[in-house]
């Protein structure tokens, strides 16, 4: 349970008890064992640790106790703490205050909705390499060129006499181009990390009863979609998520798609269709048993010009199927090449290695403002006529511009959104 603000340390010692302490003796960063009084004559045994601001996560004096585990429990210390004067804090005002009190950049604070969120490695990886500064940093290190440069050009404009207008122009533009090649490659990093916070959607699609959710069930390694010899029994989506080498890859089992006056069934082969359009790469599952039939035409006739993996399903029996279009041979039985095909899904789609180690931004606002930071300069560099006054006006926009990644130029709207979707106590 954590305090926060100028009155914690007041506030906690009226309600944990130890003899020997007191607001004059306190060391910060040490712990003390102590009781919390909870009721009349009912305690908690539990610890207390003291940080002095400016040394702590909010930059404010915070305390914080270790109580015991329960939901209970900590509901009675925190109505306790609330009693003595203390309020419940919104969400992500801790980290707003750090943000406040110069602990943090906004970046930083987004991260850690990253690292809390992250469903994968590499998603963890990104967050990380951002709450360490890495991105606050380099964005600082740009943003400081940008001043330089302001700096030079208003000289410029206040002695023109002893200023090469032509000469300063060219210096501007040549020092934003490295600005850009800077920040595109951030951008270019960055351009299958979407990969590493969404995942990689794949629909499974296929006549009836060919053994889609048997392949499914074959990914997962665990009877997740029921399988019957009834055509017809997956009469509506199912999505089911795993991680193969840090990507997470969501798995869409489809309705089969095929000619049929059952009108749920219907229902479920028109949001077949619809998946088909939304997936990443498409799983066309054909059974190599068998001929291929009017139902498998019909559904290739759909995927012309979408990106696919044709899965011969059923390599536990003789193959009379012909060679196809991009074929792996599977057993959703037996688990052959069920590895093998998660790979391909990977190797499909990302066509670039991911470097989780490297600062690679999965969050999107981030990505937005370096890409329009990237078309002011790509505005300043592609119009020559621009007069200096003009120039010093863009570059000034641009220079606030990466501020709204740091949350030195951004306005308060925007910095309440981002930390109202924290959650409590972050």
């Amino acid at each position: 349970m954590r305090l926060s603000g100028q009155k914690s340390l007041d506030l906690a010692l009226k309600i944990f008890h130890n003899p020997k302490l007191n607001s004059e003796n306190i060391t910060p960063r040490f712990m003390y064992f102590g009781k919390l009084k909870l009721d009349e004559d009912v305690f908690e045994e539990c610890l207390m640790v003291y940080f002095k601001a400016p040394f702590s996560y909010t930059g404010e004096d915070i305390v914080e106790f270790q109580i015991h585990g329960g939901v209970l429990l900590a509901q009675k210390v925190v109505e306790v703490c609330l009693k003595a004067g203390a309020r419940m804090a919104e969400p992500g005002e801790y980290s707003k205050r750090a943000f406040l009190n110069g602990k943090i950049t906004l970046d930083k604070a987004e991260a850690i909705i990253g690292e809390i969120n992250a469903e994968t490695e590499g998603e963890l990886k990104s967050s990380l390499q951002i709450t360490n500064g890495n991105l606050a940093e380099k964005i600082l290190v740009e943003q400081e060129k940008l001043k330089t440069m302001l700096a030079e050009i208003e000289v410029g404009m206040d002695y023109p006499d002893e200023t090469e207008e032509l000469g300063l122009k060219l210096n501007t533009l040549e020092r934003l181009q490295e600005i850009q090649n800077n920040l595109n490659s951030i951008i270019e990093q960055s351009a299958s990390a979407t990969y590493l916070k969404n995942g990689i959607n794949v629909a499974l699609v296929g006549k009836t009863n060919v053994g889609k959710s048997s392949v499914l069930n074959a990914f997962l390694g665990e009877d997740r979609a029921i399988v019957t010899d009834i055509k017809g029994t997956t009469r509506d989506s199912i999505t089911e998520s795993f991680i193969y080498k840090g990507i997470k890859i969501n798995l869409i089992d489809t309705a089969g798609i095929r000619e049929t006056e059952d009108i749920v069934e219907n229902i479920g082969i028109e949001k077949s269709k619809k998946n088909l359009n939304s997936a990443d790469i498409i799983l066309f599952v054909l059974d190599g048993s068998e001929e291929k039939t009017d139902e498998d035409i019909l559904i290739e006739s759909l995927l012309k010009e979408k990106r696919f993996i044709t899965v011969i399903n059923k390599a536990d029996k003789k193959r009379i199927l012909q060679k196809q279009q991009n074929e792996i041979e599977i057993s959703a039985l037996t688990n052959k090449n069920i590895d093998k095909l998660k790979q391909m899904i990977v190797d499909l789609v990302i066509t670039e290695e991911i470097d989780a180690n490297s600062l690679v931004l999965t969050n999107e606002r981030h990505l937005q403002i370096l890409k329009d930071a990237c078309a002011i300069i790509d505005e300043i560099i592609n119009t020559n006529v621009l007069s200096l006054d003009i120039i010093s006006m863009l570059v000034k926009k641009l220079w606030q511009t990466l501020g709204k990644i740091t949350g030195n130029t951004e306005n308060e709207d925007i910095i309440n959104l981002i930390f109202s979707k924290f959650c409590l106590g972050k």
